[in-house]
């Protein structure tokens, strides 16, 4: 009795193994045919687990073939297992054909990614990006992108989620840019490898070969991070965030900037102001940094020192249009008190008088650099602010000259 069951239950393993021969054939049938519809429900017909190890290689060669493009994701799981599968028995038979087949899926969904990206619909490049990244986990670059994608949709969990991977891994984004010179325009084009590069130069189509890194995204990964904390209202985090970055790299004027936009971001003025200073060590010879300090004091109401940090940031930098703008509204900052003065003395003739010198003083103490700040970048701010002091110090030809200018500009605002 025993040996007629052994011998039915064997009779029964041959026919499954035979059933399962049969529809890996109608599914590779179909695939040829390029009815895929019927090859992805051949396929699905077949219990994986079942699969004979004979057939379990053809078996992930098809299911990725059926599925390719319709279903990125579960082809590239069936090619990956083929190569599992395979890489542990030692036979490479369908390697070498989906190894190109896997690529060129990897392709289609950075493709579409990108794509969608450029059209703003950031949710569905959020997904492709990741998908492109977990297709090809050595791209890491499409990590970040698909937490770039993630926050520009305020999806600030799966965001922060994706630059917390990039963190862990030590993603910095640092690649090398290949350029050489075009002999016949004379102009300098990118290559998008070292060995096409110097193959143009071989070839004598292409001379004088450099190349450069692009700058590490650590920076801009942490500042996201923290960004995302306040966002969601949790400045605590944000600020161990960026601190944590910045225990690391001391001296890193990105990290140190970055730390100081979140003070501005939290309202306080005074870190903010010590972070600058720190910068300013750090970078002497920016004059941003000294316009930025320049602020931070006339928000404070120390106006001399505001003005001796503008005057720096012009030192350094003769056509910064908005540190002449800023100096001369911190020189006329002092009109209030004036004014305030001159009200309470209506009656007193000669202290009215003398008053209205210091005011008029003020005036021409600022406008050289608000004639200056108009000069490198004309507004309706410079342009008003210039008409109201050329009346008041009765300058009436440059007054006249430029009220059409102010009504024109307004009109068109």
């Amino acid at each position: 009795m025993k040996k007629q069951i052994l011998v039915l239950s064997l009779g029964l393993i041959s026919l499954v193994a035979l059933g399962q021969k049969n529809e890996l054939k109608a599914a590779e049938k179909a695939i040829k045919k390029n009815d895929l519809k019927t090859a992805k429900q051949t396929i699905e017909s077949i219990d994986e687990n079942s699969v004979e190890a004979k057939y379990k290689a053809k078996y992930f060669f098809l299911k990725g073939s059926a599925y390719g493009k319709s279903d990125v994701a579960k082809a590239a799981e069936a090619y990956n297992n083929l190569f599992e599968f395979e890489k542990q028995t030692g036979k490479q038979k369908y390697t070498k054909t989906a190894q190109p087949k896997l690529n060129e899926l990897i392709q289609f969904v950075s493709n579409q990614a990108i794509e969608q990206y450029n059209s703003k619909n950031y949710n569905e490049a959020t997904s492709n990006f990741y998908l492109t990244y977990k297709l090809s986990p050595k791209d890491t670059s499409y990590l970040y992108n698909a937490a770039v994608s993630a926050s520009l949709v305020k999806n600030y969990e799966v965001s922060l989620q994706y630059y917390n991977q990039l963190k862990d891994i030590g993603y910095t984004g640092i690649s090398t840019q290949y350029f050489a010179l075009n002999k016949d325009t004379n102009k300098e084009e990118s290559f998008p490898s070292k060995e096409l590069r110097d193959l143009s130069v071989k070839t004598k189509t292409h001379n004088n070969p450099t190349q450069k890194s692009t700058d590490s995204k650590q920076a801009d990964i942490i500042k996201s991070i923290s960004y995302i904390f306040i966002a969601q209202g949790k400045t605590e985090e944000a600020i161990v965030a960026i601190k944590e970055a910045r225990k690391t790299n001391p001296k890193d004027l990105n990290l140190l900037l970055n730390e100081a936009q979140l003070y501005i971001k939290l309202e306080d003025m005074e870190k903010f102001g010590a972070l600058m200073q720190e910068a300013i060590e750090l970078d002497p010879n920016n004059p941003t940094l000294f316009f930025n300090l320049g602020v931070v004091n006339q928000n404070e109401n120390k106006t001399s020192e505001a003005i001796s940090y503008y005057k720096k940031a012009i030192e350094l930098d003769p056509d910064y249009g908005d540190a002449y703008m800023n100096l001369a509204a911190s020189i006329l900052s002092g009109e209030q008190v004036i004014v305030d003065e001159m009200n309470e003395n209506l009656s007193n003739f000669k202290k009215y008088d003398e008053l209205e010198g210091k005011q008029k003083a003020l005036y021409r103490e600022a406008l050289p650099f608000l004639e200056k700040a108009d000069s490198l970048g004309r507004s309706l701010d410079t342009v008003r602010s210039l008409l109201n002091i050329y009346d008041l110090l009765e300058i009436s030809d440059k007054a006249d000259a430029l009220r059409p200018i102010y009504k024109k500009m307004k009109a068109e605002q």
